[in-house]
């Protein structure tokens, strides 16, 4: 039966994305939205039942788990042929390759699957080169300028396509298909054989260089028809050629020698039969003594031959940092030297520890890849900012919102789940949208809903983790060629193509984590935890050891995110489409660490959710403005690809879900979309202009949900106006309303403060924190922010501490919305001193308050605040005041962007701090009204020891502000223009503060008191 999104596909001859039509595979590794009419889902499920009842009982062999089981049967027959799941993938692998489950899911995958051809697969991108196996041997391909289509607003792609310069291989050689000969973190070695030559290869992302070894011939480079090589050295063993204006060099042994015949470039390796072939960071406008330096400098590697990769990840609780280790394991050929060359991707770069990249970059799909050279491993270091079970829930609980909420909640105690099919990624996500309402009911004390949706958990997680004789729908199947679990019935792809098997699993885990809080021993590993243990080590197994399942198996370690399809196998490579549904997947690995006290588990998602959040920041979101070509029209993508990304889905071309699919599900672990609050208004925005709408029409409420992230009080607005959405399938009206409910209290995630715990996130709204912290164990913990402040948790409870709460629109200090009825939202005041804390009741009926800014000495004088609220008499003092406004006048119609014009000037004096060697952040609250075009600017000016001497000045690019009534936040995240000076000690010093208008022609007004906040770094 063709799904609908099937009908709308077409195929691509090229195997690459086209405008519209995606590239071709047998099954796509994406889906759905509104897939069934509700009065289609029945039908659907019975004609399921009766395909699967006409099957007959399989004769089952079934593997225990505690009290669960699965089955080694499949549940029906598999299809059979290369490319299937009925195909043992050993047959393309050499006796060489590692023992244990082979890699899916991979950058390479295709050369093993051979989905679209039962010979060579499709072309492997790793950045900066991409390759095609064939049968002279391997192709490589530098592609540097784009192919880009689509319009402004519409559907549009960017790709890198593989385009080919060369084949390397040997003289003659005619391997009928490629095999695998090894795999290690992120290389991998094709392996070509005529029964006379052999050539094997290894390459690996984020490798220049690719290294070879060959029998029966002669080293050969062919260069690609309609092409030609210029060979611009060819000394000693080296020879250097430019094609299609890309140069490479080729190293050979010592002594051999290079011979140029027309079209081919050969060697015969003085005997010694190994090679290498590196492209180098160069543009046509480099100087031929520079790409002759490179040359030289790359040669001192190219015999220290690859052989191997590794990552080793810390994760440090007392620093919330996640340490990230890349290896290489090395062969000299010749010679001693143990370094290689490395090309990293910006998520790498941006948080690279120590190490000195090259000059020259390289051009990718990816943006620019930055060199380090002589390395034998580096490292990154992440800060890591927590995640919580639930946004917790800090209104009145006596209000009338707090009856609306249980209204909704109450609505939703007959079926939590609502599921729409049957299937693994709808059971998914019924479970995560139970999981929802069974968090929120207990945060506000209503316990009949709450065990209604944990009674549904429970219900259908033990249902599929159970796999009796004669069963055969709604379990897992181990299979051992592949070494995977599937789940029965499967859906896009997920058993025969092994797409999205983190997708749908992520859910599952998520549910179990929830669960395991209440019913711990249902979660124990003699009951059903040990199943939910096999999920995750099924989509992302973290335990090398384990050879049932490959070692972390959607995860790209050296791209830092996921990969949906299986098999790879598309022109365009890997995709995939959902990042925040893979973050969902890392996620749950925290959530379910923390409920289990399992470590490695915790860890593992750690890591991934660490990495991935910042590689969706600049691959799908582009948040840098540094990833995408120029030429592309649109600010995100909801496809990454191997050689690019596409404005579009598998299933919608509506702008809504194309942006919104890398949003969903919208849940606690999800805090990461808000770490920009920018970004989030701005990508709203640009949603609305995409679609040509004033308001969401499609997944209104995973866009409300969104747009609380950066603005709670306009997301909670138009909830209120427009309530009367369908909701998203995930989804239910209760989540939306707590969620931008609660943000429009808690305001906006404070990045700049982490703990010592998992479980915790920092919000701030009027300058004011309130910390948040879950304890989902049976155990009191104490909580130790980064600035100071120190919280204790009770046990199996999420602690709002310093809270901001809402009543009715007005930010009023009080206790959580159902805090007496038993929920587990409790609120404290928080200590800024880490010698004492505040400790919260079990009955979390203490009242909220708003923690006091920390205070330390610096050397001269009587201890200052560094946090500074903004006055309307033009001082800036170091506690709040009732809220008030300032007008920043007009620029007039001219550009001041930089220079301070008319500016309304705030000053502190008599400082005496200790300077901390951080950076200055700030929270401007601005508002031009109706005006059009205007945008604040900010210069702050530092007086180290009063005496009329600007020693530091920091302007800020400006912040353009919309032409609708309401606050906005200008803050540090615009980032710097100019910063003249050294930072130094305050002592007695001065600060002032300048906020002008650089652009429009009207006046905007600057929030005062306690709507405006200036934080120092001084101490």
């Amino acid at each position: 039966m063709l799904r609908p999104h099937d009908r709308s596909r077409r195929a691509v001859p090229d195997h690459r994305p086209s405008e519209v039509a995606l590239p071709r595979g047998a099954v796509v590794s994406r889906r759905r939205r509104r897939l069934l009419r509700p009065g289609t889902v029945a039908l659907v499920v019975a004609l399921l039942g009766a395909a699967l009842a006409a099957l007959g009982p399989q004769t089952a062999s079934a593997g225990t788990v505690g009290a669960g089981s699965y089955t080694t049967q499949p549940p029906g027959p598999l299809p059979s042929g290369c490319g299937n799941l009925s195909t043992n993938p050993r047959q393309w692998v050499t006796a060489n390759a590692p023992a244990g489950a082979v890699p899916t899911n991979d950058w390479w995958s295709s050369i093993l699957w051979k989905k679209t051809n039962c010979a060579y697969g499709e072309p492997l991108f790793a950045h900066p080169l991409g390759y095609r196996a064939q049968s002279a041997g391997l192709g490589f391909s530098y592609t540097t300028a784009p192919a880009i289509s689509g319009s402004g607003t519409g559907v549009g792609e960017y790709h890198f396509p593989y385009s080919e310069d060369f084949v390397a291989g040997v003289t003659g050689l005619g391997a009928p298909e490629v095999k695998v000969d090894g795999w290690s973190d992120w290389t991998v070695s094709p392996y070509f054989s005529d029964g006379a030559r052999t050539v094997r290869a290894t390459i690996g992302e984020g490798l220049p260089f690719a290294y070879f070894q060959v029998t029966g011939g002669n080293a050969q480079i062919s260069v690609a028809p309609g092409a030609s090589a210029a060979v611009w050295s060819n000394t000693g063993s080296a020879i250097g050629y430019t094609i299609k204006g890309h140069d490479y060099v080729a190293y050979a042994p010592t002594g051999a020698t290079w011979s140029v015949n027309g079209s081919a470039i050969t060697s015969p390796l003085a005997g010694k039969g190994y090679f290498s072939i590196a492209v180098l960071p160069t543009t046509s406008t480099t100087p031929a003594s520079e790409r002759a330096a490179l040359a030289d400098s790359y040669g001192r590697y190219a015999h220290s031959h690859v052989t191997g990769s590794t990552v080793d990840y810390r994760y440090d609780e007392a620093s919330s940092t996640v340490t990230t280790d890349y290896r290489f394991t090395t062969v000299a050929r010749e010679g001693n030297e143990t370094g290689t060359v490395a090309a990293l991707l910006p998520h790498q770069w941006r948080y690279l520890a120590g190490g000195s990249p090259l000059p020259q970059t390289y051009v990718s799909a990816r943006g620019a890849l930055k060199v380090l050279s002589g390395v034998s491993s580096f490292t990154t270091s992440m800060v890591y900012h927590g995640v919580l079970p639930e946004v917790p829930a800090v209104g009145d609980g006596s209000g009338t919102d707090a009856t609306v909420l249980q209204t909704y909640l109450n609505a939703e105690k007959a079926d939590p789940a609502r599921q729409v099919s049957d299937d693994t990624y709808w059971t998914g996500k019924g479970l995560g949208r139970a999981a929802r309402i069974a968090e929120m009911a207990d945060q506000t004390g209503n316990t009949a809903v709450r065990d209604s949706a944990l009674a549904t958990i429970r219900s259908k997680l033990t249902d599929w983790f159970t796999a009796p004789q004669g069963k055969t729908a709604h379990l897992f199947y181990y299979d051992q060629n592949w070494g995977t679990l599937i789940g029965y019935p499967a859906s896009y792809g997920s058993d025969q193509e092994l797409n999205d098997h983190h997708f749908h699993y992520g859910y599952y885990v998520a549910a179990a984590a929830t669960l395991a809080k209440f019913d711990p021993a249902w979660a124990a590993e003699g009951q059903y935890g040990g199943m939910v243990d096999m999920l995750i080590r099924d989509a992302n197994n973290y335990d090398r050891s384990d050879t049932r399942f490959p070692y972390l198996r959607d995860w790209d370690i050296y791209d830092g995110h996921d990969w949906a399809s299986g098999h790879g196998s598309f022109g365009a490579g890997n995709n995939q489409e959902s990042s925040s549904e893979g973050m969902n997947f890392d996620n749950a690995l925290i959530q379910w660490g923390e409920a289990t006290g399992n470590r490695a588990v915790r860890d593992a998602g750690i890591y991934m959710y660490t990495t991935q959040a910042a590689a969706i920041q600049d691959y799908w979101f582009d948040s840098s403005h540094q990833t995408y070509p120029a030429a592309f029209p649109h600010d995100e993508v909801g496809m990454v690809w191997g050689d690019g990304g596409a404005y579009a889905t598998w299933f919608s071309s509506a702008p809504e879900q194309i942006q919104g699919i890398n949003l969903l599900p919208i849940t606690g672990g999800h805090l990461y979309l808000g770490q920009d609050p920018a970004y989030v208004k701005a990508d709203y925005q640009d949603m609305l202009t995409n679609s040509g709408h004033t308001q969401p029409t499609i997944w209104t409420d995973i866009w409300y949900e969104f747009l609380a992230l950066g603005d709670g009080d306009k997301a909670l607005a138009a909830f209120r106006a427009n309530n009367s959405f369908t909701s998203e399938e995930g989804e239910s009206k209760a989540h939306t309303f707590h969620w931008v409910r609660n943000l429009a209290a808690l305001g906006t995630v404070d990045t700049t403060v982490t703990a010592d715990t998992p479980l915790a996130s920092v919000f701030v709204k009027n300058g004011a924190r309130t910390y948040v912290a879950a304890n989902i164990t049976g155990t009191a913990r104490t909580v130790h922010f980064s600035d100071g402040t120190v919280v204790d948790v009770p046990a199996g409870r999420t602690l709002a501490s310093g809270a901001n709460t809402w009543s009715g629109g007005t930010a009023t200090g009080g206790k959580g919305i159902g805090d007496g009825g038993g929920g587990s939202t409790s609120s404290a005041s928080p200590s800024a001193s880490p010698s004492t804390s505040a400790s919260a009741s079990a009955s979390a009926s203490a009242s909220t308050s708003t923690s006091a800014s920390p205070s330390a000495s610096s050397t001269g004088g009587t201890p200052s605040s560094p946090t500074l609220y903004l006055q309307s008499d033009g001082t800036l003092t170091g506690s709040t005041q009732a809220a008030g406004t300032a007008t920043v006048a007009s620029a007039g119609g001219a550009n001041h962007d930089g220079a301070p014009s008319n500016p309304l000037t705030l000053t502190a004096t008599g400082l005496n701090l200790t300077h901390n060697g951080g950076t200055t952040a700030f929270d401007l609250a601005v508002d031009a009204n109706t005006a059009v075009g205007n945008a604040t600017q900010i210069r702050l000016s530092y007086d180290c020891a009063g005496n009329g001497t600007w020693n530091r000045v920091e302007t800020y690019h400006y912040f353009a502000t919309d032409p609708v009534a309401g606050w906005e936040h200008y803050t540090q995240t615009a980032g710097l223009v100019s910063a003249t000076g050294t930072a130094c000690d305050l002592v007695n010093g001065t600060v002032k503060a300048e906020i002008w208008n650089a652009l429009g022609s009207g006046p905007s007004v600057l929030g005062t008191g306690n709507l405006t906040v200036l934080r120092l770094p001084y101490s």
